[in-house]
């Protein structure tokens, strides 16, 4: 009989407890390999990925500014517009159509502001922008998108999705399905809110079609950081633990059984609103910061002790 054949032959014929005493030191540089490094076995989908190609931008800061002045009066040189102003809207832009809030025949409405350009390339910029002026070249002006939708919440929308309409994912949601995250206690994908939300809700942030475990995290600067992340009077974290491991347990079940993908990524999300629990407390104590880092970030005003 083969050495191999043996070797499976007693093993199939073992007990469990037999098994597990002789290939204990097997499982167990397994569990060490795992604690010193922790995506040695990772199957969560939300892992860091590489690229295809090496990137080069290293931070990406995505800024929606609801309320914030037009493009037209900042960005956008309309000479032709300016030349045109106070002039009804041609026919062939209103008549025929049926525009939401724009019932009589609207006049055209041009920047009251200078353009003067900036840099080799010459860029146009306001006037109130003399300092953005100065790093000219080092700007790239995306001016070539076009869309019909003009209403706060659809333009949004098609802003952050490519769709005028619901269902489709965000721009966070698509970064990360692509790229992933290297932090496995906090979400891929943040969504930090300052003033008025924008027309289109938590639609700007939703997966759409993916999996939701890429849907954005909103994170709050009042109460619990996140909603709902906090246990109830009476429930501490082991309780937790044993509630969360109940609820996988009974969706691995299901998942074993059905198969759907949808159900992986619900297991995924117990355990990461577990590890949340200890982590983004943490991470939102913002009290822990010199003074300095307050005063570059403008919060020292609201901070007391840096206020004296």
């Amino acid at each position: 009989m083969p050495h191999s054949q043996h070797l499976h032959t007693n093993y199939a014929n073992d007990s469990r407890r037999e098994f597990l005493k002789t290939s204990g030191l097997g499982i167990g540089a397994l569990g060490l390999g795992s604690v010193l490094n922790p995506n040695l076995f990772a199957t969560n989908p939300a892992a860091s990925k590489q690229p295809h190609f090496q990137p080069r931008a290293k931070h990406i800061i995505y800024l929606h500014m609801v309320g914030a002045p037009s493009q037209l009066d900042l960005f956008s040189h309309k000479p032709e517009l300016v030349k045109r102003n106070g002039q009804k809207c041609p026919d062939h832009m209103f008549k025929g159509k049926q525009l939401a809030f724009i019932r009589e025949h609207p006049l055209l409405l041009g920047t009251r502001f200078k353009f003067p350009q900036h840099g080799q390339g010459g860029l146009h910029l306001c006037e109130h922008l003399p300092k953005l002026g100065t790093v000219a070249d080092e700007l790239c002006l995306v001016q070539s998108i076009r869309t019909e939708h003009f209403n706060h919440a659809p333009a949004q929308l098609f802003q952050h999705t490519g769709f005028g309409r619901f269902g489709r994912p965000g721009i966070g949601s698509w970064v990360s399905y692509g790229l992933g995250t290297e932090n496995k206690d906090l979400p891929s994908y943040v969504v930090m809110i300052t003033g008025s939300v924008a027309g289109a809700g938590n639609s700007l942030w939703g997966s759409g079609f993916l999996p939701t475990m890429h849907q954005g995290v909103e994170f709050r600067s009042s109460g619990d950081p996140v909603l709902f992340l906090s246990n109830p009077k009476g429930i501490g974290r082991g309780d937790r633990r044993e509630l969360v491991d109940g609820i996988n347990f009974l969706n691995k079940q299901s998942l074993a059984d059905v198969g759907d993908p949808e159900i992986a990524t619900r297991i995924e999300q117990y355990e990461l609103a577990f590890r949340m629990q200890a982590s983004v407390p943490e991470l939102m104590d913002t009290s822990r910061e010199s003074k300095d880092t307050h005063a570059m970030y403008g919060t020292a005003a609201w901070q007391g002790e840096f206020c004296q």
